[in-house]
């Protein structure tokens, strides 16, 4: 948002955004807070206050001049809905500054819809700018992207999701750091993925690590295997527990490569990874991301669960 909220500052926002990106990281979001940023009551600076009238009705949907238009029932965007929206945006806002056309998930623009829209998007009415929300921008019409300006939108950090999975949706700390470790930079997937789920994969996870580091023998890693599949899980479960191993991993890495720990996505478990992290120097860590992704993949072809948590103890 500070971007854009310097773009507003000096009168050089694009009147044509394309916000493009990975699920779940607050393209829409963003959006949003774009809407509320042009047309708030209270700004402060350039940043919406997010208590006026306006904002809370913009944030509720419920705000005459933000549209946002998304896919019906039948996963499409149809060219109706498009010329409505440009039929409103020619006229001057009706309760607000500026008219803020969001159109979420845009690869979902049947051709015609994107179409309708290249002559708008070229030239948007004065008072109006539409938003072009997607996590795959090449799907696109090439005349559509050629008249938008792009914003690209990364994967956020474990700690940020973190913060937002236990303020915004109620998660417990530890439920949180689980969630985001697991999350992939996407709160969307985070929330997907549930917390409960990805504690006890992280949690199994890092019991199969330190066992693997405090012991050579076969048959005890073979034991800390069948503790890492445990009783009824399934190949998703044990593909849940590998992502998370594939998490710690990642961190034991860093850990030895000295690297600075704010990048580490288990900041929660510091002392036990510095711990696990005298035993997997960054050769055996790089030699460990291996064997899970050998696993996984085993995993897609359909191996068993349990041939694989076994393969996968006896070489980490």
């Amino acid at each position: 948002m500070e971007l854009l909220t310097r773009a507003i500052a000096r009168g050089t926002l694009p009147p044509s955004l394309v916000f493009a990106g990975p699920m779940g990281v607050g393209k829409r979001t963003a959006a949003v807070a774009l809407a509320q940023a042009l047309n708030c009551e209270r700004p402060a600076g350039q940043d919406a206050c997010g208590t006026c009238a306006a904002c809370l009705r913009i944030a509720r949907g419920v705000f005459a001049d933000v549209l946002m238009i998304e896919p019906g029932d039948t996963g499409a965007i149809k060219v109706d809905q498009v010329r409505e929206a440009i039929d409103r945006a020619a006229y001057r806002p009706f309760e607000g500054r500026r008219r803020v056309v969001i159109i979420d998930e845009a690869d979902a623009l049947l051709p015609e819809a994107q179409n309708a829209l290249l002559k708008t998007l070229e030239e948007p009415p004065s008072a109006s700018m539409f938003v072009l929300v997607t996590a795959r921008p090449d799907v696109l019409l090439p005349t559509v992207r050629s008249r938008c300006q792009r914003l690209r939108f990364g994967p956020l950090s474990p700690a940020d999701v973190a913060i937002v999975l236990a303020r915004d949706h109620g998660f417990a700390a530890a439920d949180a750091q689980a969630a985001a470790a697991a999350s992939g930079g996407s709160i969307g997937a985070a929330l997907t993925e549930g917390a409960e789920e990805a504690r006890e994969a992280r949690e199994a996870a890092a019991r199969l690590l330190q066992g693997a580091a405090s012991s050579s023998d076969p048959r005890r890693r073979l034991d800390a295997a069948k503790a890492f599949v445990g009783s009824g899980a399934d190949r998703d479960d044990v593909s849940r527990r590998l992502l998370a191993m594939s998490s710690l991993v990642r961190d034991l890495g860093l850990l030895a490569a000295q690297a600075d720990d704010r990048g580490l996505a288990n900041a929660d478990l510091e002392p036990h990874l510095r711990d696990l992290a005298r035993r997997f120097d960054a050769d055996r860590a790089i030699d460990a991301f291996g064997v899970i992704d050998r696993g996984l993949d085993a995993l897609n072809r359909n191996a068993s669960p349990k041939i694989v948590a076994d393969w996968v103890a006896l070489h980490l």
